[in-house]
């Protein structure tokens, strides 16, 4: 089944069910308004929004044409959103960047921090930052939604309160990093919205890609139009999303409706080493960091730049014969321009 929130009426906008192909949608207000409303009574909603999909894929009536651009995320502002680093290969290359050491924990522990979920960026939203010399990054991930999950689950009960599968453009200031975590407590201005993809999946309907916790599919991503990036999303996935979900209840229960990231999509080199770009027929990289670390180990120092306005950046993934699952993000980086902010009225004295 899969699921947006298009149209964009207030804050958290209208739930809609979309076909299979990405073709047709319904908006469902007497099942549920929102993405959140569903996910609060999954059990019973669920099963009834299944229904319209199976119809919606059947071109059953009534229904409308799908629109990618006219779609907020399918969780405009979320009650938690947790990013994991799920591909330590990732992690152990970037903190090379910064000469950072890498303990042997991240191995065995994953990492993982608690980031804004009150602004989430709608699929054609730009990247709107005030300064390109913030190290501007874009970082294609996967996502998973749960059901309400209890405290002290085990991995294996956490898989099966995977509600729902997204994709992630988790937006990162390279240049704010180093100071920010140096203080020691953490991202905070250094990661600003992210941006998700259109359309989110039921992990049923992914068929046998999604199996074992993760999706075993490739994760395209393109930079003003030209490859980046199509590392597999399975391979070199050291922690499963029911791993990374048991972390983040290790002490706390969630909430239905938490959002839970697996960090940059990570692949080695079939040498086991880092990855190659696309040019040089390899997997190529999910964030300009990566690519960036690469090239200081193999040539001294960094020749690709970070995002500029201007830019452009695309990510999506594609099943077995081609065909978008997820819709795409599609974002272009600009500049922002602080607006006036207009003072509150003050209402008229009652007399």
């Amino acid at each position: 089944m899969d699921a947006a929130l298009q149209a964009k009426v207030g804050r958290d906008g209208i739930l809609v069910v979309v076909s299979a192909d990405l073709a047709r949608c319904r908006a469902v207000p007497g099942i549920a308004a929102t993405l959140q409303q569903a996910l609060d009574d999954w059990a019973q909603v669920a099963p009834r929004l299944a229904e319209v999909a199976a119809e919606l894929d059947e071109g059953v009536a009534p229904f409308e044409a799908f629109d990618e651009a006219a779609c907020m995320a399918p969780l405009p502002r979320a009650y938690q959103w947790a990013d994991g680093s799920a591909y330590v290969n990732h992690v152990e290359l970037v903190r090379k960047a910064r000469g950072a050491d890498m303990p042997p924990s991240f191995w065995t522990d994953p990492l993982m921090y608690q980031g804004g979920s009150d602004s989430f960026l709608g699929p054609r939203d730009p990247i709107l930052m005030a300064n390109e010399a913030w190290g501007i990054d874009l970082e294609g991930e996967v996502a998973v939604v749960t059901g309400d999950v209890p405290m002290g689950v085990s991995a294996d009960e956490a898989r099966g309160l995977i509600r729902l599968v997204m994709l992630v453009n988790d937006v990162s200031l390279r240049g704010l990093i180093p100071a920010e975590l140096g203080k020691g407590f953490g991202f905070f201005q250094s990661k600003p919205s992210s941006a998700f993809a259109p359309v989110a999946v039921t992990p049923d309907a992914l068929g046998d890609a999604w199996r074992d916790g993760k999706l075993h599919l490739d994760l395209l991503s393109f930079i003003n139009g030209q490859p980046f990036g199509r590392p597999n999303a399975g391979v070199d996935m050291t922690f499963d999303f029911g791993q990374l979900i048991a972390h983040a209840a290790r002490t706390r229960p969630l909430v239905a409706g938490t959002i839970i990231g697996s960090g940059t999509v990570s692949n080695r080199g079939p040498d086991g080493g880092p990855g190659k770009p696309i040019a040089e027929g390899g997997m190529g990289y999910s964030c300009l960091a990566e690519v960036r670390t690469v090239e200081t180990l193999l040539q001294g120092q960094p020749k690709t730049p970070f995002l500029r306005f201007g830019d452009n950046v695309r990510i999506e993934m594609r099943d077995a014969v081609g065909a978008s699952i997820f819709g795409a993000i599609e974002q272009t980086v600009a500049e922002y321009r602080p607006q006036p902010v207009a003072p509150e009225p003050v209402p008229a004295p009652v007399l």
